[in-house]
């Protein structure tokens, strides 16, 4: 059974920053590239972050592009989601996710995704 699991969230001021992880299990997904979206109340999810099956190579939002880092611990089936200088407007839940049809770091669009987690809340404060 395939499981994502994020966890690292929380309550955090505005500057400040959070790490999030996502555990996977139940397959290999060193074959595939996975990725980060987010989504605040009363908007649709939005991609964040994704990271190639390597790790060599990342693609952000452009919202967050500087501030965001996505890596990926194959070994662990780990991947995790470093954010700074966080932002009120970053306040959402952030998902793990994986396009099964994507393997390199591109812009993955909600309809591909295979495989989610259920969330971890994000809420920065002003």
């Amino acid at each position: 059974q395939v499981q994502l699991v994020e966890s690292g969230g929380g309550l955090v001021q505005a500057g400040g920053s959070l790490r999030l992880s996502c555990a996977a299990s139940g397959r290999t997904f060193s074959y595939y590239a996975m990725g980060w979206f987010r989504q605040a109340p009363g908007t649709e999810r939005e991609f964040v972050a994704s990271v190639s099956r390597s790790g060599d190579s990342s693609y952000y939002a452009d919202s967050v592009k500087g501030r965001f880092t996505i890596s990926r611990d194959n070994a662990k089936n780990t991947v995790y989601l470093q954010m700074n200088s966080l932002k009120p407007e970053d306040t959402a839940v952030y998902y793990c996710a994986v396009d099964l049809q994507i393997a390199a770091a591109q812009a993955m669009g909600r309809v591909g995704v295979d495989y989610w987690g259920k969330g971890t809340l994000v809420t920065v404060s002003s």
